[in-house]
């Protein structure tokens, strides 16, 4: 029998998808934070399979896990623990919250575009004002997206259907999907929505074509402040900075002197460098910028619920089978080469 540990809180439909697999035995923990703790011996020694949103501090009782599965899309968490020299394996959550994700984007690019917020500021003193500015379409306009991950091709889709021209910036070019989550009818994976795609020796070319620049990249060692002042000031002053991914991609100081020089019109993040942002934090008070408190991904909707468990179902069933799994991290991703 195969041992589950689900750490996790529970989508009784997904469970009953679960329990139905032959083979298996499912336990529970009850979920705390997204915080790492410490779970009884009793409870993991055996466990062969980890649902979860981080593993737990005594990782070293787990002998026998061999693959966890994480209800997140980053894993930086994760590198620290040396997963592949345990023998373990792993997988994330992307493709869960592509949807509300690309939402966010399209919404953020409206709202900053029509300055939504000075609107709404407006609507606040009782002021009338028929601008321009708040009659501004984002049709014809250009969106590029540094990575071409899942938020980036949900996104790109919907921003192709709504008459956006797509470019990517990719190390390795654009590549269809395989062995990604994806819910069905959503998403690029065939990677044919974009209108160009530009490699890294061409990025101030891609930068200056730009309306509005979207972040899609995971945060490693590599990416970390991989936007500079160089690359702020190469977009054009009219673009609008998303970042939906990892707040410290971005240089923060080189992005504050950004949105107060107006190298750029302005910004809508909804990851930051701290959690949670310091009142006094200068992001707050700027009027070309929105800050969302990292809810892009929807994961208190019952959408992320039903997606994240259908991926671990999903997921179980190739482990079983000795199939490729879905979301599977890299070992060279994890800190690792070899198990």
């Amino acid at each position: 029998m195969t041992k589950i540990l689900i750490d996790v809180p529970v989508y009784e439909p997904g469970l009953d998808r679960l329990t139905a697999l032959p083979g298996v035995t499912v336990e529970f923990c009850n979920p705390i934070s997204d915080d790492a703790v410490v779970r009884p011996k009793s409870l993991v020694k055996d466990v062969e399979l980890l649902f979860c949103a981080a593993p737990p501090e005594n990782l070293d009782d787990m002998t026998r896990l061999k693959w966890l599965q994480i209800a997140s899309s980053g894993f930086e968490h994760l590198i620290p623990l040396g997963l592949p020299g345990r023998g373990i394996r792993a997988s994330n959550a992307r493709g869960v919250f592509d949807i509300p994700i690309a939402e966010w984007c399209i919404a953020m690019m409206v709202n900053l575009t029509r300055d939504l917020p000075q609107m709404f500021r407006n609507q606040q003193t009782a002021h009338w004002d028929r601008g321009e500015r708040f009659q501004t379409e984002i049709r014809g306009k250009t969106v590029g997206f540094w990575g071409y991950g899942g938020l980036a091709r949900e996104t790109a889709r919907m921003a192709k259907s709504m008459g956006l021209r797509v470019h990517v910036l990719a190390r390795n070019g654009v590549q269809p999907q395989e062995n990604v989550y994806c819910v069905e009818g959503t998403g690029d994976p065939r990677g044919k929505f974009f209108t160009a795609c530009f490699s890294y020796p061409l990025k101030e070319a891609f930068l200056s074509t730009l309306d509005y620049l979207v972040m899609g990249l995971p945060l490693n060692e590599n990416t970390r402040g991989i936007v500079t002042a160089d690359d702020l000031r190469t977009l054009p002053s009219t673009a609008i900075l998303l970042n939906p991914a990892r707040g410290p991609l971005v240089e923060e100081e080189a992005l504050l002197q950004a949105l107060r020089e107006g190298w750029i019109a302005g910004a809508a993040l909804d990851t930051h460098y701290h959690y949670p942002m310091p009142p006094d934090h200068p992001l707050w008070s700027m009027p070309n910028v929105i800050m969302t408190p990292h809810i892009s991904g929807s994961t208190m909707s019952t959408h992320f619920f039903e997606r994240v468990w259908d991926l671990f179902v999903q997921n179980v069933e190739r482990y079983q089978a000795g199939g490729p799994l879905l979301n599977e991290i890299a070992l060279a991703a994890l800190g690792g080469e070899s198990v």
